[in-house]
């Protein structure tokens, strides 16, 4: 389990869920993180308490969560990393959609910033 900026793999997934459930309904909970990533909520509930702690989240015990501007940040940098590899994997490799889905998620906690950028901007250029 990589640790990148303070955040593990995993951390980086409840991040990445959060920012994208947060995109599509107002109110985000810990049943609905637990329902995506298919895991308990009580596993759910420890992983809110460490993010809470290093400030990505706000969470009242039952209530929704919501990602503070450094958690909003953070989200969307490793989902935006998500994408860029998905398409590179999909559009330039030609990997089938669902294995590209799975090598995407694993690459997303690895990539740096500085090589996120410069694939970002190899596919402005493709497109």
């Amino acid at each position: 389990m990589k640790i990148k900026d303070g955040l593990s793999s995993s951390m980086e997934d409840y991040l990445r869920e959060i920012y994208v459930l947060a995109l599509k309904s107002e109110e985000v909970r810990v049943t609905d993180v637990a329902k995506v990533l298919g895991i308990s909520k009580p596993s759910v509930n420890r992983a809110m308490n460490g993010l809470k702690e290093q400030g990505y989240i706000e969470h009242e015990h039952y209530g929704s969560i919501r990602l503070t501007e450094e958690g909003l940040q953070a989200g969307k940098n490793i989902y935006d990393t998500y994408k860029v590899v998905y398409k590179f994997l999909t559009d330039i490799l030609d990997i089938p959609p669902s294995d590209a889905e799975i090598e995407a998620h694993l690459l997303e906690h690895d990539i740096s910033k500085n090589t996120r950028k410069k694939l970002k901007k190899f596919m402005k250029k493709k497109k």
